[in-house]
């Protein structure tokens, strides 16, 4: 059997899409995959479980990708063909059978019941997974060796917008490890990537100097090396961003902060996740189309006091 598979341009879209090709994959384990994506997911897939190719698009005036992607594939007949992306020359690829995701895009639901509705999924959606090489999973356990259990932290996000002070990750971590804590003395492990190291910087130093043992985590490695770190986190508290969604799939218990951007769409996924958010709701925080990247972080109204009780009701809660 082979399926080509039509997903996301972005790491958190990408990884919420993973529920699909799960449910394709545990239903015919000896599929070949081919994966249609944008560069910035691209180390999401190498790891899924007969994978033949990842055709990596990049955006061209015109559309003109979605032209390199059926020249790519139209010699090629697929048994099931999953198309995330509403590409314009997907329907014309020889095919037994098709998915496209149509107008479940604008269904007013989180994204993995809108994505799991066009195999009709919608009232029981696969979730998201992702496969690391046994090589991410090793290098994992040398970056977070056995012993106190570690809090992650995910201070950045991909729009200033969306980022919670740092001084409020900071707070937060400190109780959070405390004595009278859910993770009493535990280890704090700092996720982004190299270009944000400025951005979360204060905050490492700040534990540091406040006795934490911390992991630093900053830095450019692959996805699935990051997806195997997260997996041997106990907890996790982040904005939301592409780092939220790798942590719910891997089985994180995982707290997702909202501010400008939808929780009832974008939520950590899975029984083990909660989100919360700014006082203010999204209608009300979101900028206007010119305001958009002039506007600092929309995240003010979101004290620390509220974060540390959603995570004490989630610890307790994390079956």
């Amino acid at each position: 059997m082979r399926i080509l598979f039509i997903t996301s341009t972005r790491i958190g879209d990408a990884v919420i899409s993973t529920g699909i090709l799960r449910h394709l994959l545990d239903a015919n384990p000896d599929a070949r995959v081919t994966v249609v994506c944008g560069p910035a997911a691209k180390e999401l897939f190498e790891g899924v479980p007969g994978l033949e190719r990842i055709i990596v698009l990049e955006k061209k005036p015109y559309s003109l990708h979605w032209l390199e992607m059926w020249k790519q594939c139209i010699g090629s007949i697929w048994d099931v063909v999953v198309d995330l992306r509403n590409a314009p020359l997907s329907a014309l690829l020889l095919s037994k059978r098709q998915y496209h995701l149509g107008r479940a895009a604008k269904n007013n639901v989180h994204r993995v019941v809108a994505l799991a509705s066009i195999l009709g999924l919608e009232k029981n959606p696969p979730a998201p997974k992702l496969w690391p090489r046994p090589n991410d999973t090793s290098e994992a356990a040398k970056l977070i060796p056995d012993g106190r259990p570690v809090l992650g932290l995910g201070p950045s996000a991909n729009w200033i917008g969306k980022v919670w002070p740092a001084e409020n990750f900071t707070s937060l971590a400190l109780r959070l490890v405390a004595d009278d804590g859910i993770i009493p003395g535990g280890r704090i492990a700092v996720f982004a990537h190299e270009s944000e190291r400025e951005m979360v910087t204060p905050i490492i130093d700040v534990l540091k100097d406040k006795g934490c043992e911390v992991i630093d985590l900053v830095g450019h490695r692959h996805l699935l090396a990051v997806y195997a770190e997260l997996k041997r986190c106990a907890f996790y508290v982040g904005n939301d961003s592409g780092l939220m969604h790798m942590a719910a799939a891997a089985g994180v218990p995982t707290i997702g902060l909202f501010g400008p951007s939808r929780e009832d769409h974008y939520a950590p996924w899975g029984h083990r996740c909660a989100s919360v958010r700014t006082d203010a709701s999204y209608d009300d925080i979101f900028p206007s189309k010119d305001q958009l990247f002039k506007v600092g972080s929309l995240m003010g109204t979101l004290d620390v006091d509220k974060v540390e009780h959603k995570a004490r009701e989630l610890w307790q809660r994390r079956g």
